[in-house]
């Protein structure tokens, strides 16, 4: 569910209790862990972690009017949820987490990208903080460009072929 909030204070504001009690305690763990060159902020109707333009000018590459999203951490329908991108687009890293994970004993409901929730007592906060302090804002741009690069060449024969047809 995208929020209208247009800033983090409003975010967690409408949220109900529970919900932001287990939304506040997930934000606490990153920001304690969160490079310096990451924000915070609202995007896409949750909160949002991302490398702003005056770090990546070109910004995200899907809609460069928006900083390269990293984290974004909200509350849905029926979970709450937690989206790292950094296990998305490296699978060394995402590896390390499912192992990581693992060794807590506690329940991993993940997609590619998103860690689902129904209260913080579900999650690995130790395992997510150091998920975050692995990732400074460089190491995560160097992933991000390189799985740009690597996709390229196929978006380019694709657009070719499309050319021809």
């Amino acid at each position: 569910m995208q929020s209208k909030a247009t800033n983090v204070a409003d975010y967690l504001a409408s949220l109900p209790e529970d919900r932001r009690t287990s939304i506040e305690a997930v934000r606490k763990v990153i920001l304690a862990n969160l490079d310096k060159d990451f924000e915070e902020g609202m995007t896409y109707g949750m909160i949002g972690y991302y490398v702003p333009h005056r770090i990546y000018p070109a910004g995200y590459h899907c809609d460069p009017k928006q900083p390269v999203p990293y984290i974004n951490l909200a509350s849905q329908k029926n979970h709450l949820a937690l989206y790292i991108m950094g296990l998305y687009i490296d699978e060394d890293h995402a590896k390390w987490f499912i192992e990581a994970w693992e060794k807590t004993g506690k329940k991993l409901d993940k997609g590619k990208a998103c860690i689902r929730f129904k209260k913080v007592e579900d999650l690995a906060l130790d395992v997510i903080g150091q998920t975050v302090k692995r990732t400074p804002a460089k190491k995560y741009l160097a992933q991000y460009e390189k799985t740009l690069n690597s996709r390229q060449p196929a978006a380019k024969k694709a657009a070719k072929k499309a050319k021809s047809s």
